[in-house]
């Protein structure tokens, strides 16, 4: 049967979305002469809005109204795709391809909706980085994941965009600059000690002769602020102050990154931009920063990882990594050379 026309399913969240990169790179070569369509949630939309391995972007909410499900199953169905790739493993994903009428649907056997699809695929034992998670997936349709690029490009306006905000902030344009990013969502357990990263940046910024800008939601503001009160250096607050594609920008103009695990953290990396990321209660096996101009700095601990939102004792996997740990990775990065 040909296959025409492609539905992908993409990730609900923009680290997810990011890792999912080459699976959908590996669809696109293999599928060269097919229309490909990507629908994800709007916040993550801004990620692929110039991406060249689709051909159309299509942005939808999560449905929270029956006549919203309607309505979307049936746009689906008009559309008349010939194979859908569905990324989430929530019953709800697979559940809308199906009610969309796709012939062939692809997904994780999760969630109790091994019959909605025609190709349920069984998750491989262990827990493999997400990269590879999502390319499993792909591999299932006789397509070659041998080569996987994760790499991206930010466009000149997302740049220009980028630029602009940054000279409001006080970064002229030419100026090198680090980006701090201190947040992280879903809970505390994420997050490096506010005065280590102040400190941190304060050293790198100097030896390195760098600009700081902090980066983050609006709801992560306090914490950008606190961190930039604890400098001594001046830093420029850009948090709840861009778009997604803005936030590339900015990655992409950037010339180092110090980063909890978190979707910025994936762009970056994506980006090229080298990254240190400090990791304790998550996984660092499943979801550190994938590419070649990545540092992960931990510190072992007998309750890592946790997996956990906030730490119920003395947040020991974060605190034991000192910020000298995060500088050596940073130098290394810079130079090109390793340091005792």
């Amino acid at each position: 049967m040909p296959v025409d026309k492609i539905l992908i399913r993409g990730p609900n969240w923009v680290g997810d979305a990011v890792l999912s990169i080459p699976a959908m790179k590996a669809i696109r070569a293999h599928f060269s002469d097919a229309e490909i369509t990507l629908l994800v949630r709007p916040w993550v939309s801004g990620l692929f809005v110039s991406a060249p391995f689709v051909d159309k972007l299509w942005s939808a909410p999560k449905p929270s109204r029956l006549l919203d499900w309607t309505r979307l199953t049936r746009q689906i169905r008009s559309r008349r795709f010939d194979l859908a790739v569905v990324f989430p493993n929530s019953f709800e994903s697979a559940l809308m391809i199906f009610l969309g009428r796709v012939p062939r649907r692809v997904g994780y056997a999760t969630d109790g909706r091994t019959w909605m699809l025609t190709n349920a695929v069984s998750p491989r034992p262990g827990r493999p980085h997400q990269v590879h998670y999502y390319l499993d997936l792909v591999k299932t349709l006789s397509i070659d994941i041998e080569r996987p690029s994760i790499e991206i490009e930010a466009t000149s306006e997302e740049r220009a965009q980028a630029r602009r905000l940054l000279n409001v902030d006080g970064i002229p344009s030419g100026n090198r600059f680090l980006v701090l990013n201190p947040g992280a969502a879903f809970g505390s357990a994420k997050r490096w000690p506010i005065d280590r990263f102040a400190e941190a940046a304060d050293i790198l910024a100097r030896e390195l002769s760098l600009d700081v800008a902090i980066i983050g939601s609006a709801g992560e503001r306090l914490i950008a602020e606190d961190l930039r009160d604890h400098m001594k250096r001046r830093a420029a607050v850009l948090s709840g102050k861009t778009s997604l594609e803005t936030l590339i920008g900015i990655l992409a103009e950037s010339s180092l990154m110090i980063t909890n695990d978190s979707g910025p953290m994936h762009i970056a990396a994506a980006l090229g931009v080298p990254t240190v990321a400090v990791f304790g209660s998550t996984d660092d096996n499943v979801t550190g920063p994938y590419g070649p101009h990545t540092r992960i700095v931990k510190h072992p601990v007998e309750c890592s990882p946790c997996l956990l939102r906030e730490c119920p004792i003395d947040h020991r996997c974060m605190t034991r990594v000192l910020v000298e740990d995060v500088c050596r990775a940073a130098r290394e990065l810079m130079t090109g050379h390793a340091y005792e």
